[in-house]
């Protein structure tokens, strides 16, 4: 099959190493994938193998059309059998694209609860007929729309993201390797978020929750939050108001996503609003406990296999982290059992099948439309 993944970017963000990790596992299986980014950037690893096209269409009239013009050119002349697009941009776009072109099978994901205000939803409303599917990663964000009314019922379905599990793994090595590196001993104790540093993640509730537990007696615990954004200078000022230099840092960029989780005692997601983060997974697949807030998109992750608090709530988060590091890592069937939640539901294999068995039913149904037709 031949499957072309359009994509809002490809930065190092959730949804965009999701169309990595598919175009990765569809490779692998024989099939042709084409990735075409709307936007120039790439930081996540695309297999050498696949077909990359990276635009750089800016927010005006006349690069909107003449993206789409490029877009339908490099479709007629690559020719797939089926159209999947990720994120609110390039969702629309796909389906504007179906206006001048003749396309395949349209498929659009949404990764994000939030996929936008009222002129996104409405958009998605107006050319819902112009996809042949639309999906989102979670139940929570399926209903999310459908209550905006982006999308009838009928219309959107929940196909999750998926995790590489043979690269998040438990490894002792690295985890000892890994401490080492970030100097820390087999005694100290290591809290791991893993995030882009903007308002929807709510580090700055999870420093506020940190800074409760630095006031217990005893508690010698550090704070490891890995990634970039906006909010990074904000929260280096939080960290330097609450007394936390030294014991809470701000990592950075990080590849070596696998590596901190096996390091980690403990990770923490703080978030307001998520579409399905993945992260999660990928700490119970290292077999590393897990608390979380109730972001939508977590509890059909986490379900039983760690704790989960309400939101802006820094005292209910800092009781959770405390009841997690007194319980430990837990026995190794109970690590096992985190981890073999996640292959068995949400690896990249199991997520791939999915969708190959989707893109399958709807190009079948292209076909007999077009003979009928003819």
């Amino acid at each position: 099959m031949r499957i072309l993944l359009l994509t809002t970017g490809l930065k190092l963000g959730g949804a965009e190493q999701q169309v990595a990790a598919l175009a990765r596992q569809f490779i692998a299986l024989g099939h042709a994938v084409a990735v075409v980014s709307l936007t120039p950037d790439c930081d996540v690893e695309l297999p050498p193998t696949a077909t990359v096209l990276r635009l750089d269409m800016r927010k005006t009239p006349w690069s909107m059309a003449s993206t789409l013009w490029q877009v339908r050119d490099f479709l007629h002349a690559w020719r797939p059998d089926v159209l999947h697009a990720h994120m609110v941009h390039a969702n629309l776009f796909a389906r504007a694209l179906t206006r001048i072109a003749r396309t395949p099978p349209v498929i659009c994901t949404a990764h994000s609860y939030r996929e936008g205000g009222r002129l996104r939803m409405l958009a998605y409303r107006l050319t819902d007929r112009w996809a042949s599917l639309t999906t989102h990663v979670s139940a929570d964000g399926r209903q999310g729309m459908i209550d905006a009314g982006a999308a009838p019922p009928d219309r959107i379905v929940v196909v999750p993201n998926g995790i590489e599990i043979d690269r998040f793994r438990p490894s002792p090595e690295l985890r000892l390797a890994t401490r080492q590196s970030l100097g820390a001993t087999e005694a100290s104790i290591l809290i791991l978020n893993v995030g882009r540093l903007v308002p929807e993640k709510a580090q700055n509730l999870l420093l506020d929750a940190f800074s409760r537990l630095q006031s217990e007696e005893g508690l010698e615990a550090r704070l490891l939050i890995a990634g970039e954004g906006a909010e990074r200078d904000a929260l280096a000022a939080t960290i330097n108001r609450l007394g936390l230099a030294g014991r809470a840092t701000l990592l950075g960029v990080r590849r070596d996503v696998a590596a901190l989780l096996n390091a980690a005692d403990l990770f923490v997601l703080s978030s307001e609003i998520e579409g399905m983060p993945l992260v999660i997974a990928e700490a119970l697949a290292c077999g590393c406990p897990v608390v979380s807030t109730d972001a939508p998109g977590v509890a059909s992750l986490l379900g039983d296999a760690g704790r989960i608090v309400p939101r802006n709530n820094a005292a209910a988060l800092a009781a959770a982290m405390r009841a997690a590091l007194r319980a430990g890592p837990g026995s190794p069937p109970e690590r096992t059992a985190r981890r073999d939640r996640i292959a068995s539901r949400f690896s990249i294999e199991a997520v791939a099948g999915q969708w190959l068995a989707c893109y399958a039913r709807l190009a079948s149904r292209a076909t007999a439309a077009h003979v009928e037709l003819a």
